[in-house]
């Protein structure tokens, strides 16, 4: 499988204190780092490669994770620097430690969709950027996406219309082509990216049926410990 770019490099404004002095991936679900849990879950979706894109307090990451071993993932790191890059400018700067294609995953997020039938999707579009969707009809989150007919037609996550019902599910594919032709210099979201490319027509899209689990809130937080806190639901 694809190997797996996990953006944890955020300030996690939303979650504060907690995150004065640690950073959200270390957050204790049930016991153990987010991150533990999180890891485990690729693991069991076929995922052998991981690389961690980090930014404030990314040394605790690194020093909890180290090499992955324990969770069964080889995992590598791949550090913003001094100023915060963005989303797709911290994937920018890891593009020499990732292959051709790869996976983008947040690192507040625990999806358990299946992977591989999502890299197989990829793989068959022959588009060099694929979005998951997730039909939330406002449930979850606010949903940001108008999606029919198996494509996206339109995705803004600042300007809603009634005819968003699916939401970016928190799941990219891309190849590393997306993201060389934006200039090291300057602060690039992934939001940007999937926009430019569905306004060049090249970003593919793949409904998944599992809705998603974060850690960016109090109550993401809440749900994802009742999750976990059931083994049969692992």
């Amino acid at each position: 499988m694809i190997p797996v770019a996990i953006l944890a490099g955020g300030l996690a404004t939303r979650l504060r204190p907690l995150t004065e002095t640690s950073p959200k991936s270390l957050l204790p679900v049930n016991g153990e780092p987010f991150i533990a849990h999180q890891l485990r879950l690729l693991e069991s979706q076929g995922v052998t490669e991981v690389l961690l894109c980090t930014g404030f307090l990314g040394e605790q990451i690194a020093s909890f994770v180290g090499d992955g071993r324990q969770f069964g993932v080889r995992v590598r790191y791949s550090q913003d620097g001094e100023k915060p890059l963005g989303t797709a400018g911290a994937i920018r700067k890891a593009l020499p430690l990732l292959n051709e294609s790869f996976f983008v995953l947040y690192g507040d997020s625990y999806l358990t969709c299946n992977f591989a039938a999502v890299e197989k999707a990829f793989a068959s579009s022959n588009k060099p950027g694929l979005m998951t969707v997730y039909a939330n009809h406002g449930l979850f989150d606010r949903s940001n996406v108008e999606f029919s007919g198996g494509r996206i037609h339109v995705y803004d996550k600042r300007k809603a219309s009634p005819e968003m019902h699916h939401i970016d599910y928190g799941l990219g594919v891309f190849d590393a082509t997306v993201f060389q032709r934006y200039p090291d210099s300057e602060v690039l979201d992934l939001e940007r990216v999937y926009q430019d490319l569905l306004a060049d027509d090249q970003l593919a899209a793949a409904e998944v049926s599992e809705r998603f689990y974060e850690i960016g809130s109090f109550s993401g937080l809440r749900e994802i410990s009742e999750l976990l806190a059931v083994p049969a639901r692992r």
